[in-house]
């Protein structure tokens, strides 16, 4: 029986127990990671829902009174919201890097036959 496995198979390589524990160290910490940055983005939610309600209040306060005051008070909330807005992306971004960093953990980690 040969040892080389033939077309179509797979070879299954298996991770020392000091290998396993390193990849279990990483998984955890990408999982704790994960947590934070899922935490984060619900808080940063909750704010960019706040500031956008305020710069829709503030651009409606602009069209009523036609004041520069009125308007630079609008373009300055709006401008908050927009910055709020790309911290957003940037941390949706994060998230989906460790959730891709964790999947690729996840490939690594075999099962130990016991």
């Amino acid at each position: 029986m040969g040892s080389t496995p033939t077309l179509g198979t797979q070879v299954t390589h298996t991770l020392s127990p000091m290998g396993q524990r390193a990849l279990e160290r990483k998984l955890h910490k990408a999982s704790a990671r994960l947590k934070d940055l899922r935490e984060e983005l619900r808080v940063v939610d909750d704010q960019l829902a706040a500031l956008a309600d305020d710069a829709d209040e503030l651009a409606l306060r602009a069209l009523v009174s036609e004041t520069p005051a009125a308007g630079f008070e609008h373009r300055h909330a709006q401008a908050h919201v927009d910055a709020m807005r790309r911290a957003r992306a940037k941390l949706a971004q994060s998230i989906a890097d460790v959730e891709a960093d964790l999947d690729d953990l996840l490939d690594q980690l075999k099962v130990q036959p016991s």
